[in-house]
């Protein structure tokens, strides 16, 4: 392993942001046996995402064996464009309509649970909540015999850096799943699809083009489901509410788009500096650092360079975000970036400069959920909370597998709570 390469491991963002304004836009991370790039330049990114068929996606090396070697987030071709398909459907468009119910119970219930004095953890509280919002959308309930374990095996595997690391180095890889889990989500999966037609899970089972199969491919599904739907979002969310919290005069100008309308931010229209703030937050502060490696299949010119035959290519998020080329001031939080005064409406930026879900074939399915949740959570906290973050200074970007969170550290007191 190379001295790039360590530092990836062992430093990475403070290594991303050493590079971000490096006029290539790229860093050639190994030579030798395959080639490997970070890339981030919007050249490279558009010409990567406009090009993706001729790559493969091997994902990665430490998630496969964790999420299952037949996820769906590495599978290829046929079989991918077919779980596209099917699970694409219901996450976007009108069809999320059948979750807001599922958002809005799930939320007021843990809002609930805060009586003023409290202090909670954001990152730990943001977490249990989409990961009961997600287990409903997937299983058709959020039951504790599963969400509780399911909680604490991500938990074990992902909390800590160090941990995560000796896993992945010394000891084979991360650790999987137990047996009973498993058990228990093939079990509800099947069981749920006859009781509940808007259930992921549902979707699933019930397809044509999915009749072959067989429960160890059903268990890898539900529990990527379960994990691309929740910690993810689950970033998003936190990040929002620490740069809402720490900036009081947005935090104000987000509670006058909330005091002109009764909406619950289920569509971004009628709130849309609240929708600039969280894109902001996702571009300083993405919960995803990379958009999947992609390798490629032949030897191919791309954004001007000459690459070789299994080349691997990595759009960097982190990084991109961070281009003062890009996005003037660029560590500066600024939510008017994405807003249009004028308008009264969110601006929209090219996606090869801004792309917090990544792109191409492998665009994030789940983006319009995740929006839709980080909105509503808001929303429903802002209007009944007032919270305090008790230490600012614990607001530090803080890796946690392949995501982005704030530090579990940083916490938050409830000043007012609305009942």
């Amino acid at each position: 392993m190379n001295r790039t390469e360590l530092q990836l491991m062992f430093r990475t963002l403070p290594f991303l942001d050493a590079h971000a304004d490096e006029a290539s836009g790229l860093v050639q991370v190994r030579a030798s046996p395959e080639q490997r790039f970070l890339i981030w330049h919007p050249r490279w990114i558009e010409a990567v995402f406009g090009n993706d068929q001729r790559f493969r996606h091997p994902g990665s090396r430490s998630f496969r064996p964790l999420l299952g070697q037949r996820s769906l987030l590495w599978q290829e071709d046929s079989r991918h464009a077919a779980y596209r398909r099917v699970l694409g459907a219901p996450l976007r468009g009108r069809q999320l309509e059948s979750y807001r119910g599922i958002i809005a119970d799930a939320t007021n219930a843990a809002i609930d649970a805060l009586p003023v004095g409290t202090e909670f953890s954001v990152a730990d509280w943001t977490r249990e909540l989409t990961l009961r919002i997600m287990a409903t959308i997937t299983l058709g309930r959020a039951d504790a015999d599963i969400v509780g374990p399911y909680g604490q095996w991500i938990q074990h595997a992902l909390g800590s850096r160090t941990r995560m690391l000796i896993h992945r180095s010394l000891r084979g890889g991360l650790p999987t799943p137990d047996a009973r889990l498993e058990e228990l989500l093939i079990h509800r999966a099947r069981s749920i699809a006859t009781e509940n037609e808007d259930a992921l899970s549902t979707h699933l089972l019930g397809s044509a083009e999915f009749a072959d199969l067989d429960d160890g491919e059903l268990k890898d599904q539900l529990v990527s489901l379960l994990f691309a739907g929740h910690e993810t979002s689950a970033s998003a969310l936190a990040w929002t509410l620490y740069w809402l919290h720490r900036y009081g005069t947005i935090r104000e100008r987000v509670q006058d788009d909330l005091d002109r309308t009764n909406d619950d931010g289920f569509t971004a229209g009628e709130m849309p500096f609240l929708q600039a703030v969280i894109s902001e937050s996702l571009r300083l502060t993405p919960p995803v650092p990379e958009a999947g490696k992609r390798m490629l299949t032949t030897a191919c010119t791309l954004g001007g360079r000459r690459f070789a035959p299994r080349a691997m290519l990595t759009p960097n998020i982190y990084a991109a975000h961070r281009r003062h080329a890009s996005f003037p001031h660029a560590r500066t939080f600024d939510p008017d970036r994405f807003y249009d005064p004028v308008r009264r409406a969110v601006r929209r930026l090219p996606s090869h400069q801004f792309f917090p879900f990544g792109g191409g074939k492998r665009y994030c399915l789940g983006s319009q959920l995740a929006m839709t949740e980080v909105r509503m959570i808001t929303v429903a906290l802002l209007r009944r909370c007032s919270f305090r973050v008790v230490n600012p200074r614990a607001g530090r970007a803080h890796l946690r597998g392949h995501t982005v969170a704030p530090s579990p550290r940083l916490r938050m007191k409830v000043v007012v709570n609305r009942h």
